[in-house]
């Protein structure tokens, strides 16, 4: 082949891989593809699980990469998409696999993979494993089609759910759980995936803290659950950290500030104390390990810096506590402090080392110092 040919694929190859999704090409190892695994079943209806969709990807990398050995040119051409194609599955296990627009980008990087291989001579007689795995791949790919088209309509259900601030996750222990007890003040934590995954028991013993994040919520849906979540349980202080996936989504931020004053007048009305919590910075630090950490292109410093500077006005006007994680989590760039989130937004432990004493102390000054009411003694009849 010559070169002006291989030049021209590898100038298609590469506005292919724009078109699909940005990413940061990492080295592609050359490698045959083994003997395929039994082909996971497939539900009663003939889609795939989450689990079977994940053998099935990881299936179709391997045939992918395999494709050069007999096709040396398409090893170079089609690098950028099968570095995409791996990425984009690193995502996908990382972030959850119901995201439809990862499965778009992974459909795309293998269409335009396939299309890429058409484009190719091949040697006469083509060997019949490239057959065979050629065949593989684009029965693979009617099969990733017939999922991808499943996680849309999943979407429309979705939208279409009747508890769509999903009541139902914390109903049960709602209902299981006592009242509150004098001198040890019922405190919930109220949030989205921040809130979700701090082990509240572990960082608070022998505190009535009680955890009400919900992964991936925004502040429409907290304000559409406070009083089942937060009200019905009858605590002393809320502690509201919401914001973050308003950013992420596109959500004005007025719209943000009304959901959250009217979660701030719901607590007010039931005589709850208010503590309003900042939203966290974010980094980019580690986005070379998985394009999806790059965190600041959803969420934008300038706007989270502006959302908090309206919650530290407002708490001031209102007379709540302003719990500020900002400061002492940003580093010299502002930016949330490397070592205190591994994907750049959510805490790990030694992130939520940081916050636990400030949101305590906040706590503590809200609700000043609390003392164990003194049993009454019973009066004695002889």
């Amino acid at each position: 082949m010559s070169s002006s040919v291989i030049a021209r694929i590898l100038t298609a190859a590469a506005m292919l891989a724009l078109t699909v999704g940005d990413s940061v090409p990492t080295a592609a190892a050359q490698t045959s593809a083994p003997a395929a695994a039994p082909a996971p079943a497939a539900a009663n209806d003939g889609r795939l699980s989450d689990a079977q969709a994940i053998r099935l990807y990881e299936r179709t990398l391997q045939l992918m990469e395999a494709g050069g050995i007999f096709l040396p040119d398409l090893t170079r051409a089609a690098k950028p998409l099968i570095d995409n194609a791996r990425q984009t599955l690193e995502s996908l296990r990382f972030l959850g696999f119901r995201n439809p627009q990862l499965h778009y980008r992974w459909l795309a990087n293998v269409r335009a993979y396939l299309l890429l291989s058409d484009t190719l001579p091949k040697p006469v007689p083509f060997p019949d494993e490239s057959v065979r795995q050629f065949a593989e791949l684009r029965e693979a790919v009617t099969r990733t089609e017939v999922y991808f088209q499943s996680q849309l309509q999943q979407v429309q259900v979705d939208l279409r759910d009747p508890d769509r601030d999903n009541v139902r996750r914390y109903a049960d222990d709602n209902l299981k759980l006592p009242a509150p007890q004098s001198g040890n003040p019922r405190v919930v934590f109220l949030g989205d995936s921040i809130t979700d995954g701090w082990r509240l028991n572990e960082y608070f013993p022998n505190k009535d803290f009680l955890n009400r994040g919900i992964s991936g919520q925004i502040t429409g849906q907290m304000l559409g659950r406070f009083l089942n979540d937060v009200v019905s349980l009858r605590p002393s202080t809320v502690v509201i950290l919401a914001g973050t996936n308003d950013i992420g989504r596109g959500v004005d931020i007025v719209t943000t500030e009304s959901n959250l004053t009217a979660i701030c007048d719901l607590a007010d009305h039931y005589k709850i104390k208010v503590i309003l919590s900042s939203v966290l910075p974010v980094h980019d630090y580690n986005m070379s390990i998985n394009p999806a950490f790059e965190q600041s292109k959803k969420r934008s410093p300038q706007v989270i810096r502006a959302l908090n500077d309206w919650l530290m006005a407002f708490t001031q006007k209102r007379g709540y506590v302003y719990l500020n994680y900002f400061q002492p989590l940003m580093d010299v760039r502002t930016m949330l402090t490397k070592e205190y989130s591994d994907d750049g937004l959510h805490p790990n432990p030694a992130g939520y080392r940081i916050m636990a004493p400030l949101a305590l102390s906040a706590i503590d000054k809200t609700l000043g110092p609390v003392q164990a009411q003194p049993q009454k003694r019973r009066m004695r009849l002889f």
